[in-house]
Order: structure tokens, then C-alpha cells, then sequence
């Protein structure tokens, strides 16, 4: 925890500068987002319910374009949990022209069925984007970073420690095309490489409804390399929601 810490305080440490603005946010504005839900229930003989929150914002100030996400997801089958996440990121690109930024990023999410009662990773690193023509962006990331899980006292019983730390190559692919003036794919590929191999897959396909209202379709695919004990190493998760732009 101590090394999560210091890495967390060396990320922050970044300076902020303020120039001219930039294309981050969409049109004129410095500030902006989408924010999603979906959700199904059903009664009767079978009783479920599922409801999946998604809050991404983007902030644009001078050279630096900030990200904010937050994510939650939870299912019930019957009266019992069966599924509960709750992710959040910060991250801040420091620019240095349009194709070539440096980048800060941290995250933690909360996943119990995955073993692990809580997991943190902060990283830093550079950015490129190899193509950026308004309707086609494809841009890569990569830098060193550290990841600190905490146990639950299930696995920590079983495995007779109650953490793990390690030293992770962090890397992002992004790929997003805009397909026609109302629909949108978006490909996000996410890997932290250290003790083991973690990554996540995210497709998707927003079309415009009216509006700022849009549907969105994704699949999105984890995956762990080590996972625990009498756990999956893959996850997978498909998703149909409701997506407002401000």
C-alpha cells in the first residue's frame, strides 16, 4: 500500500500549464460528457433485476485534457446478488502537440466476484495518436505503472496473505470510427502486464436516437491470466443502454 501511495503522489506531481485549446471536447466547449443506464427486471416465477450506470466526463484546460469515468453495475437473481462492479478512473494528458501527449492515470474498481475486495492502479506514461481526422481516431498508450490488490478474507484465508503489489507495463489501443453522421464504433483494448497479464476488451456501437439521446450496444471482455482459486479467467458482459451527451 505504502508503494501505491508513493505512486500515486508522483503522478500528481505533474505541473499544469495553459495555452490554447483543443479538439478533446467536442465543439467549443471546455467541458462535457455522456452518462448511460440501463437496466432490466422481471417478476413472476423468476425474479431479476440488472442496472448498469456509466458517468465518462472530459475537461479541457489550456494543453491539458482531464477524463473522469465512473461505472457501476449490479445484478440479482432471486433475491441473491450475482454480479457487482464499481469502477472509477482519473486520468490527465498533458499535450505537446496533436498527435504526441503525456499521460496520468488512475483507477481503482470494486469487483467481490473476482476474489479480490478492491483493486488500485496508477500509471503514467506517452501517447500517440497515429491517425486523427475528425471521423477516425486510432492512438496508443504506454508507461510503467502499479497495481495494489486487497484480498477478501475468503481468498486471503485460503491463500494466507491478504494483498498483492506489483511493479505493470500499462498499455491502451483506441480505435473509434463514425460510421455515418448519427452512428459511431468505438474498439478499446486495455492491458497491465506485471505478476500477470490483465486486460479488457470494449466494443461498441452508439446510434443517434433524437437529440443528444442515443442507444448504445457493448461487449466488454476481461480478462485475467492468474486469477484465483476456483475463479474464471475471463468475464464477459453485454450491454444495451440509453446514452445522454451534455
Amino acid at each position: 500500500m505504502k508503494k501505491l501511495l508513493i505512486a500515486s503522489a508522483i503522478l500528481m506531481a505533474a505541473p499544469f500549464a495553459a495555452h490554447a485549446g483543443a479538439d478533446f471536447v467536442e465543439g467549443d466547449k471546455i467541458f462535457g460528457g455522456d452518462a448511460e443506464l440501463g437496466a432490466t427486471m422481471t417478476t413472476g416465477n423468476t425474479e431479476t433485476t440488472s442496472v448498469k450506470g456509466r458517468l465518462d466526463m472530459k475537461h479541457e484546460l489550456g494543453n491539458w485534457e482531464n477524463q473522469y469515468l465512473l461505472e457501476a453495475l449490479y445484478k440479482e437473481d432471486t433475491g441473491e446478488v450475482t454480479g457487482k462492479r464499481y469502477y472509477g478512473l482519473v486520468q490527465a494528458d498533458y499535450k505537446f502537440d496533436d498527435k504526441r501527449y503525456m499521460f496520468a492515470n488512475g483507477n481503482h474498481e470494486i469487483d467481490p466476484f473476482t476474489g479480490f475486495d478492491s483493486k488500485s492502479t496508477v500509471s503514467a506514461g506517452y501517447g500517440h495518436k497515429f491517425i486523427d481526422t475528425g471521423k477516425t481516431l486510432f492512438s496508443i498508450e504506454v508507461g510503467p505503472g502499479f497495481q495494489y490488490k486487497r484480498l477478501d478474507n475468503e481468498s486471503a484465508a485460503a491463500a494466507g496473505y491478504d494483498s498483492e503489489d506489483s511493479w505493470v507495463v500499462h498499455g491502451v489501443a483506441n480505435f473509434e470510427k463514425q460510421i455515418t453522421d448519427t452512428s459511431k464504433f468505438k474498439q478499446m483494448f486495455v492491458a497491465d502486464y506485471g505478476d500477470s497479464l490483465e486486460g479488457r476488451s470494449e466494443t461498441s456501437i452508439t446510434a443517434n436516437i433524437i437529440g443528444a439521446l442515443a442507444m448504445k450496444f457493448a461487449v466488454i471482455v476481461r480478462y485475467n491470466s492468474e486469477p484465483l482459486d476456483e475463479k474464471k479467467s475471463t468475464d464477459t458482459e453485454t450491454n444495451m443502454t440509453l446514452l445522454y451527451s451534455f
